[in-house]
């Protein structure tokens, strides 16, 4: 991506690696791509396309939501066992985007179909302050000259991007 990248090329997949690691959001932007042979991602797109069957994705080019209800609830499916901040997050720039679009977004909700747990993400002029500082502080790491430092090694357990990071040390 260049400094010109359109807030639409800045997907929810952007969003989720800036709040986990920089340094990753960096490497993915610039087409280093490792999730391929990632275990633990093969296994979320598993759970994303064996859930919720009934509900069609939405694409928006760099973002793709799980699905829009009635009323403009973005849903977010996730196979993580804990929620994170960054579902959120992701959630939050969906609606973003939407909103953009001249969508009235109501909110949003994660879901965690592994304990059977949904979080609601309210939508509202701070929530949209919020995604609009998150999608700059993204642009900012993706058009940076290099990559930001490594994260501790303990924060890169399960990181399909640890090899890289860390293969020779």
């Amino acid at each position: 991506m260049n400094a010109d990248t359109d807030a639409d090329e800045i997907g929810g997949v952007h969003i989720k690696y800036l709040l986990h690691c920089p340094r990753q959001l960096w490497l993915y932007s610039h087409g280093y791509r490792p999730e391929a042979r990632n275990e633990a991602v093969a296994f979320g797109e598993s759970v994303d396309d064996t859930t919720y069957r009934r509900h069609a994705d939405v694409d928006l080019g760099a973002a793709k939501i799980d699905w829009v209800t009635r009323g403009a609830i973005v849903h977010e499916t996730k196979s993580s066992r804990e929620p994170s901040p960054q579902h959120a997050a992701q959630v939050l720039h969906y609606c973003l985007l939407l909103a953009r679009r001249g969508v009235n977004v109501q909110g949003g909700v994660v879901h965690y179909p592994l304990i059977r747990r949904t979080t609601k993400v309210v939508w509202d002029a701070s929530a949209r302050r919020t995604a609009e500082a998150t999608e700059v502080s993204a642009r900012q790491v993706i058009t940076a000259d290099g990559p930001a430092p490594r994260l501790p090694r303990a924060h890169c357990r399960g990181c399909s991007y640890r090899d890289y990071c860390w293969g020779d040390s």
